[in-house]
């Protein structure tokens, strides 16, 4: 798999999580789900909130390493391209 590729399909997790995240909020505190349901609609709500950090911190962790990796080589090759004018 090409770092580009990479790079989207890890920008997909990262949206699924926000999305993730964003809906356990939203029925945790504006649908009342918890109310309305008891311990079922604590559970699903909780379960929307976990697997969006699931989905978002360990991709947003892997992104930026591959970002950094990418910068270290560009500098490694600009160092590499001054020496050789010289």
């Amino acid at each position: 798999m090409s770092e580009s590729a990479q790079v989207r399909l890890i920008k997909v997790f990262i949206f699924i999580g926000l999305i993730l995240l964003i809906l356990g909020y939203y029925l945790l505190l504006y649908v009342d789900l918890p109310t309305k349901m008891g311990v079922t609609g604590i559970i699903i709500c909780a379960c929307c909130i976990a697997f969006g950090l699931l989905f978002l911190l360990p991709t947003k962790l892997y992104l930026t390493l591959l970002l950094m990796a990418r910068e270290r080589e560009y500098q490694q090759n600009l160092a590499a391209n001054k020496k050789a004018e010289k």
